[in-house]
């Protein structure tokens, strides 16, 4: 059984990250275990999108395939999914804050139908990215989660709340 009833859904800059930097395969083989234990316990996921995201052909590519059950990728053909998509594309179209290159860039990468999906199943986003009123080159996702009412943390707090522990 899970330690928390609450469900994460994970941005790729979650897995690049900790694969580029803090959590390196030969640093930290805990952390990787931790996301495989939760993925089983049905705790943590992530999208189609993301997985599409991390077909690079290194190594982090290379445990995907692996280690990680493609039930852990969930897909976003969802119609409500697709809907709450189109929604954000929308909001983010209209606004003019964003510069153009920025929108185009929201429209391509995985970032609105991570959020999207979030809100329809009620999970609670896991990124990297910090919430940035300001910003103009980019579309923050915590912006958006504001906006939507969708719930949104950095890897760190989810490993604090599923009682994470990487011991030497």
């Amino acid at each position: 059984m899970s330690i928390t009833q609450q469900k994460y859904l994970l941005d790729a800059n979650v897995f690049i990250e900790a694969y580029r930097r803090y959590y390196a395969f030969d640093i930290c083989p805990g952390f990787w275990n931790c996301l495989l234990h939760h993925s089983h316990e049905s705790v943590i996921y992530s999208i189609d999108k993301v997985r599409d995201e991390l077909k690079t052909g290194d190594k982090l590519d290379q445990w995907v395939k692996d280690n990680v059950s493609k039930s852990m990728f969930n897909s976003t053909s969802d119609v409500a999914v697709m809907e709450n998509f189109s929604q954000m594309i929308q909001y983010v179209q209209s606004s003019t804050q964003y510069h153009p290159e920025a929108k185009a860039e929201f429209a391509q990468v995985a970032d609105g139908w991570l959020i999207a999906y979030a809100k329809v199943h009620g999970h609670i986003l896991v990124t990297h990215e910090s919430l940035n009123l300001t910003s103009k080159r980019k579309v923050p996702m915590p912006n958006i989660c504001e906006y939507f009412k969708v719930p949104y943390v950095d890897t760190f707090k989810m490993l604090r709340d599923l009682n994470a522990k990487f011991n030497w």
